[in-house]
């Protein structure tokens, strides 16, 4: 599995939302990395080691930036 997650991307996440929706687009990446539900549209923040342990696999990809 990819460590590199870009700003667009959609990722499915071990565990279901209680909205239902397993899908999460990246909003912000840095030490912690920010999260939007496709379902519903809640925002959350985590931390990168955990949001990449929590990552199933990405869906579709978003805009890649350079570093």
């Amino acid at each position: 599995m990819p460590k590199e997650f870009n700003i667009g991307d959609v990722v499915e996440l071990k565990k279901t939302h209680p909205c239902g929706s397993k899908e999460w687009e990246i909003v912000r990446v840095g030490a912690d990395i920010k999260i939007k539900c496709t379902g519903c549209g809640r925002l959350i923040m985590l931390p990168r080691g955990k949001f990449e342990k929590d990552v199933k696999k990405i869906v579709s990809e978003g805009e890649k930036t350079s570093e």
